[in-house]
């Protein structure tokens, strides 16, 4: 969901003629997104203990996977939209790799968004739970400055070689992406 500043942060939605209220705290919502990353659960048991977090509804079954589907769609997903760019004809140009891959983590990034809120926003994410919410986390973490911890890590993990860079800053920036890489597997060597 994009944040609209005409329209009031979601407190509460309807469902199949059904009021629920809803906190969106982002704190909840990282809560619901380990819930869903635990693999000794069934989809069911995710979506139903994810109701609970957000909404302190208790649903069974079938009706809590669609309940849990629809919130997650309309509510939660983070959505990485990226403005079409176009050649001096007017042809949509193709989307560039890096786009699609994922270059945060919120759970392995966890302390440099939290010290780039602070760098940024002197903004202490502890003192926010339970206060700020979902969609203003999501607009406050994709406006990082480019001077922050976390903004930084981002260029690193697109950063490719290319022609003009000497060979010890290719490596160094190597390292910097075994460092800062997402998942367990290296980097490979560059020349």
């Amino acid at each position: 969901m994009r944040l609209r500043l005409n329209d009031p942060l979601v407190t509460s939605f309807f469902y199949q003629e059904k009021k629920y209220t809803i906190d969106m705290a982002f704190d909840n919502v990282l809560d619901a997104f380990d819930v869903l990353g635990d693999q000794t659960l069934r989809e069911q048991e995710k979506a139903e203990i994810c109701l609970v977090l957000l909404l302190n509804e208790s649903c069974k079954g079938e009706e809590a996977i669609n309940l849990w589907n629809y919130l997650y769609e309309r509510f939660i997903k983070v959505e990485n939209i990226q403005p079409i760019e176009y050649d001096l004809k007017g042809k949509p140009l193709p989307v560039r790799e890096e786009v699609s891959k994922n270059l945060i983590s919120l759970e392995k990034d966890a302390g440099y968004i939290y010290a780039s809120f602070q760098q940024a926003y002197n903004l202490n994410l502890f003192d926010q739970q339970g206060k700020l919410h979902w969609q203003e986390f999501q607009a406050l973490l994709q406006g990082l400055p480019s001077d922050t911890i976390m903004q930084r890590i981002i260029q690193i993990r697109m950063w490719e070689p290319s022609k003009g860079e000497t060979s010890e800053y290719k490596q160094a920036m190597k390292k910097l992406q075994n460092l800062y890489a997402l998942d367990d597997g290296e980097i490979e060597e560059v020349d």
